[in-house]
């Protein structure tokens, strides 16, 4: 479908990096000529399938650089990546969106290689130990809400989250802290006269308003940490709007759909994987009646290709791209308004600018009464 133009927004009254995993030099005058497209937790699943579709679509023109917190898997992504596209160029970075630390010390290291950023995709994601409540889910069996209850687990999954060493909340600090602060660092490469340049998160359906207070953004006393960082995902996106379209930067947000993936598989671990396998009819069936189960990474990932090849200023900050495939099994991308209000992505924007600013104090502190913190 062909997007709205965009609305207005209405205006308010580090250690070092190990060698030997800084796969390829990057030289700015090689950058120059190539789109420079960096994904956090790229290794797996969304951001796996993304990568390989986004060098199907241009190989020759793009430099993939996957930011990925475990080392092995980000080597093993890279070199399957490279096997079925061996003329791609494919850098890997180490981070760990839970960590300040990390994300000062991969922002820094861009910085260094590259001169330029034209597509941040801020996909990195937890649903930390996720209980099933067995009891709301046959219940939702027979309900009007069954759809929606496959579709965005509404209900029937809660969450026990964990603290940071930074102390923050967990799934907080994965799904949108560490993606903000690595934004404000990395302003002198995604900001530049001339050009334009994208953020994309990977939101979720299950960005639900009910599970996010503005009095509690970290979600520390609520049950639903990740649909919470979901739905200030989708606030956060309008906000940065607000503040950097005139630099040159722009937000969209995007649902990839129901995702057979780790995050998937992790709701039941015990559940046996050949009962998944024998589920799939069954989701197949349910994809005739809606579209949002897009069941695969690849064909979740349709949306975020698809804003690749958009106009960022055509986009509205409002909607939320989703992926969705149809029961023949065609993907397509279809937006939909959001249910946020920019008076609370102001309000929460000037939060997060508040916990950044107690954050790099803290850490400050931390590092002048330790060793120094070397980047």
């Amino acid at each position: 479908m062909i997007p709205q133009k965009r609305k207005p927004v209405p205006e308010p009254d580090a250690q070092p990096f190990s060698p030997q995993f800084s796969c390829r030099a990057t030289g700015f005058g090689f950058t120059k000529m190539k789109k420079v497209v960096l994904v956090t937790g790229a290794n797996s699943g969304i951001g796996l399938a993304l990568c390989e579709r986004l060098l199907s679509h241009d190989t020759e023109g793009l430099l993939l650089c996957l930011a990925c917190r475990n080392v092995q898997r980000a080597q093993a992504a890279r070199a399957a990546l490279l096997a079925s596209h061996p003329a791609a160029q494919v850098d890997l970075l180490q981070m760990d969106t839970s960590s300040v630390s990390s994300v000062l010390r991969t922002a820094q290291e861009v910085k260094v290689r590259y001169n330029r950023l034209d597509y941040l995709y801020l996909n990195a994601g937890i649903m930390p130990n996720p209980e099933f409540d067995a009891k709301a889910f046959f219940r939702g069996l027979f309900s009007s809400k069954v759809i929606t209850m496959f579709a965005t687990g509404d209900g029937i999954l809660t969450q026990k989250d964990g603290v940071t060493p930074d102390g923050l909340q967990q799934v907080f600090a994965t799904n949108l802290f560490g993606h903000f602060l690595l934004i404000r660092e990395l302003e002198p490469v995604l900001c530049q006269e001339g050009r334009t340049s994208q953020l994309v998160w990977t939101s979720s359906s299950n960005a639900n308003r009910s599970a996010f207070s503005l009095e509690d953004i970290q979600h520390r006393r609520g049950t639903q940490p990740y649909s919470s960082s979901k739905y200030a995902t989708d606030l956060l996106s309008l906000s940065l709007n607000q503040h950097y379209n005139k630099q040159g930067l722009y937000s969209s947000v995007v649902s990839p759909g129901f995702v057979m993936t780790n995050l998937t598989f992790g709701i039941l671990p015990s559940f046996p994987a050949f009962l998944w396998t024998l589920l799939m009819p069954v989701f197949w069936l349910i994809r005739v009646f809606t579209n949002t189960f897009t069941l695969t990474p690849y064909n979740g990932s349709e949306a975020l290709l698809w804003l690749f090849r958009q106009k960022p200023e055509s986009l509205d900050p409002y909607a939320k791209y989703h992926s969705l495939t149809s029961g023949l099994g065609n993907n397509y991308t279809q937006p939909h308004k959001m249910d946020i209000t920019f008076e609370t992505s102001e309000s929460l924007y000037i939060k997060l600018l508040q916990l950044e600013s107690d954050t790099r104090k803290k850490l400050a502190e931390t590092q002048s009464a330790g060793p120094s913190l070397k980047t």
